[in-house]
């Protein structure tokens, strides 16, 4: 299972600039805000699930996280992030893989981002497999915060198809393994002018007694 082939979003951060690409904010201000709202422990381990080019690695290590990781199935992504941050990246731990093909330490980070990985998951299978592997990534009360396109928003995005949701619907793709504590709504505004609306919602990882029968 894959979210989308590596070449395609090597080529896409080789040939556009973060001007050319719909998603790009110069900073994730709805995410910034609902994680400020966790009060998390400087200490937490964050990870940013599809970071790109993102600011965010640069907004959480300004607010003082210490451990963050940040994953993209595009390597040239990493790098330019990288350079951009200079010695602070050096603290960051960088994860050039697929999400659903990765290796995640079992209940590691007390917070995982995705802002647009999740909508491309087209298949039940493969998202299944994905909340499958953000539960075991994450400790029991951890933290997911989930964006995708909200309805009403593009059906396809970079070229490919996506799936749109409201909060209630995006929950629901992670229940029971996480249940919704917050929700938010953001009308993106794209480097061109143009508007997609986008559906977050912030789930609480739950503690499912006996999830692996023996």
């Amino acid at each position: 299972m894959s979210t989308t082939s590596v070449d395609h979003w090597q080529g896409v951060y080789r040939d556009k600039r973060e001007a050319q690409t719909s998603w790009f904010r110069p900073h994730l201000d709805t995410s910034l805000r609902l994680i400020d709202g966790l009060g998390l422990a400087r200490q937490t381990a964050l990870i940013d699930v599809g970071g790109g080019r993102s600011t965010l690695v640069d907004d959480l290590l300004a607010r003082g996280f210490c451990d963050v990781t940040v994953l993209d199935i595009a390597e040239p992504a990493l790098a330019e992030v990288r350079a951009r941050l200079s010695a602070a990246g050096t603290s960051v731990s960088w994860l050039a893989a697929d999400v659903l093909a990765a290796e995640f330490p079992a209940a590691r980070f007390g917070l995982w981002h995705d802002r647009a990985v999740f909508h491309f998951l087209t298949d039940a299978e493969s998202r299944n497999a994905y909340v499958e592997r953000a539960a075991a990534a994450l400790k029991p009360g951890g933290y997911a915060i989930v964006a995708t396109f909200a309805v009403g928003g593009p059906e396809r995005c970079s070229n490919l198809p996506v799936r749109r949701y409201d909060a209630a619907a995006l929950a629901a793709e992670f229940a029971p393994r996480f249940e919704a504590i917050d929700r938010a709504h953001e009308d993106h505004t794209t480097p061109w002018g143009a508007t997609q609306p986008f559906t977050y919602v912030v789930l609480r990882r739950t503690e499912i007694r006996n999830e692996r029968p023996c």
